[in-house]
C-alpha cells in the first residue's frame, strides 16, 4: 500500500527532498482512496507546511515535537515499556516478525521506529497490515491527541493511521497514557536536567571520594614543603 509508505515517508525528518515531494506524497495517498475526506485533507495541510514553509522552522518544530518529548515519541514501545527490558524483547520479536515474512532491517534504526513499521506495513498484506495497526492503536491515537493539543498539522498522519487500522483503539487504554501528561515546557525541563553531563569526578567535591582525598592531601602536602620521599618513608614506617 502506497499510503502507509507515504505516511511513513511524511513523518521522517523534514529534508529539502521531502519538502519537494510532500505534494506528490499527499497526491499519492489521496489516489489511493483508502483514507477518508477528512484525513486526506489533513495531509494536504501537512504537505503544503513542508512545501510552502521555511524548512529551517519546519525542522525545528520537528525536533521539538517528536525528539524532545517522550510523549510524541516515533518509538512506539518507549510509550509502554519505557527503557525496561520489556521493550528489549519486544523490540527482538519485532525484528524476528519482520525476518519471518523475509524483511530485515537495513541500517541502525530500531524496530519499533514508527516509520519503519509503516514500511513494513506497506510490504505485507492489507488485512494483516491492519490487524497489526490495531495493536499499537491505542499509542496511535494518544499521540494524535497531544499533537491536536499542540495545534500541530503532524496529528493528520496520526488520525489516518488510527483509521487504517481493523479495529479502533480501546479507550481505557489510550486514557492510561495520557494520564501522566504533563506540559510540554515540564517535559522539556526534566529532558534537559536528564542530557545535562555529570560531573567528571562525582562525589569529590563532597570528600565522599577516599582516593581523591588522598591524593588532594599529598597535593597539599608537596604544596606545604614536604617532599614525596617523606610521605612515602611515613606511609611506610
Amino acid at each position: 500500500m502506497k499510503t502507509y509508505r507515504g505516511l511513513a515517508a511524511l513523518l521522517h525528518y523534514p529534508t529539502g527532498e521531502l519538502a519537494g515531494a510532500a505534494g506528490e506524497i499527499a497526491a499519492l495517498i489521496k489516489a489511493e482512496g483508502r483514507l477518508s475526506h477528512r484525513s486526506v485533507a489533513a495531509i494536504d495541510r501537512l504537505a503544503a507546511r513542508l512545501t510552502l514553509g521555511d524548512l529551517l522552522t519546519a525542522q525545528e518544530t520537528y525536533v521539538g515535537l517528536f525528539d524532545r518529548s517522550r510523549a510524541l515519541s516515533l518509538h512506539l514501545f518507549e510509550h509502554i515499556h519505557g527503557e525496561s527490558r520489556d521493550r528489549g524483547q519486544a523490540m527482538v520479536n519485532l525484528a524476528a516478525h519482520y525476518e519471518s515474512h523475509g524483511y530485515s532491517i537495513d541500517g541502525n534504526e530500531l524496530p519499533d521506529y514508527l516509520p519503519l513499521f509503516l514500511e513494513f506495513l506497506s510490504l505485507i498484506e492489507p488485512d494483516e497490515a491492519s490487524g497489526l495497526l490495531s495493536e499499537v492503536a491505542h499509542i496511535v491515537a494518544a499521540i494524535r491527541i497531544r499533537l491536536e493539543r499542540r495545534g500541530s498539522d503532524y496529528a493528520g498522519v496520526f488520525q489516518a493511521l488510527e483509521e487504517l487500522a481493523a479495529r479502533r483503539p480501546d479507550r481505557a487504554a489510550v486514557a492510561s497514557l495520557l494520564e501522566n501528561d504533563r506540559s510540554p515546557e515540564a517535559e522539556a525541563a526534566e529532558l534537559d536536567k536528564e542530557w545535562e553531563e555529570a560531573p567528571a569526578f562525582a562525589g569529590a567535591a563532597d570528600g565522599d571520594c577516599p582516593a581523591a582525598r588522598d591524593t588532594l592531601n599529598r597535593m597539599a602536602e608537596l604544596a606545604a614543603g614536604s617532599s614525596p620521599t617523606d610521605r612515602t618513608e611515613h606511609d611506610h614506617g
